[in-house]
């Protein structure tokens, strides 16, 4: 199988079920940044860290690659013709929400409380955390944008949400256990 096919030389694309779009199309928009996402969380796996979190990382690109199928597939593709579901076995569960809110719990159990703003930086492993953090963000608007026009599985939009928190939490861990300096924000009086 090669990799290149020619057949997006004219500017479109392919989703799940084989409908042709832009390529700047929303939902290309949408599931492209989750797949920048996951590239990116793959750049913190990378880095020197406890294995648990490199476990979970692991856990999170998995989820993340189902994330991009789900916004990757149209409504009216999500069943074939023979009635047979698209993406079956794939999904987000409650479960994977979960295990992202027991890691958020179980890390904030070891800080201390949060009592200002902190400004990303201070190590480059917690700076890496921080841009993740922000482009979960952004794949979080561009799905929310998507189900404007198109329904998106509530679900995907919670897990996107939940996600950020989950890198915002492990980026302050990961100052903790890297003793890097967190540097307050300090507003103007």
């Amino acid at each position: 199988m090669k990799v290149y096919t020619k057949t997006g030389d004219n500017g479109t694309t392919s989703l799940f079920g084989g409908t042709r779009v832009p390529k700047d199309h929303n939902r290309i928009e949408s599931y492209g940044t989750v797949d920048e996402l996951n590239s990116y969380i793959g750049l913190i796996r990378d880095q020197e860290m406890n294995q648990h979190y490199k476990n979970i990382l692991i856990e999170i690109q998995d989820r993340l690659f189902t994330v991009g199928a789900i916004l990757a597939t149209p409504p009216e593709k999500e069943v074939k013709k023979n009635g047979e579901l698209r993406l079956k076995n794939l999904g987000i569960l409650e479960s994977d929400i979960e295990l992202l809110e027991n890691e958020i719990d179980t890390m904030e159990e070891a800080l201390p409380p949060m009592t200002h703003f902190v400004l990303p930086g201070g190590h480059p492993t917690v700076s890496h955390c921080h841009i993740a953090r922000c482009i979960c963000r952004r794949a979080e608007r561009l799905a929310v944008h998507l189900d404007h026009n198109e329904p998106v599985a509530e679900i995907v939009i919670k897990y996107l949400n939940r996600l950020s928190d989950y890198l915002f939490v492990l980026a302050r861990k990961l100052s903790f256990d890297l003793n890097a300096d967190e540097v307050k924000w300090i507003p103007r009086k």
